[in-house]
């Protein structure tokens, strides 16, 4: 089991930046891959950013360039830094993990960014 908290969010105007936190319950070199999803109203979740156990990063394409994915070990933690932030961004982010054969989510975070 694998409890997910998420934090960071709040309300940007465009070209701001924030950054995300997900603190995980148990140890990171037992969860394959993190990542950061998001679900604007009306939309389908979508992927944000994703880093696996030996660090590898991948990012969808409309975020590449200004949002990083990166982890802390010792904490337990993943961020997601979010700079030239578009009104387009605006959604819940939600916090994801996958170990050997369970997925688990976090409550998400509300992102705003006003035009």
């Amino acid at each position: 089991q694998v409890q997910l908290v998420e934090s960071g969010g709040g309300l940007v105007q465009a070209g701001g930046s924030l950054r995300l936190s997900c603190a995980a319950s148990r140890s990171m070199f037992s969860i394959y891959v993190m990542a950061w999803y998001r679900q604007a109203p009306g939309e389908q979740r979508e992927l944000v950013a994703r880093i696996t156990v030996g660090g590898t990063r991948s990012y969808a394409d409309s975020v590449k360039g200004r949002f990083t994915i990166s982890r802390d070990n010792a904490e337990n933690t993943i961020y997601l830094q979010m700079n030239s932030l578009k009104p387009e961004d605006t959604a819940v982010y939600y916090c994801t993990a996958w170990t050997s054969g369970s997925n688990y989510w976090g409550q998400g975070t509300q992102v705003t960014v006003s035009s």
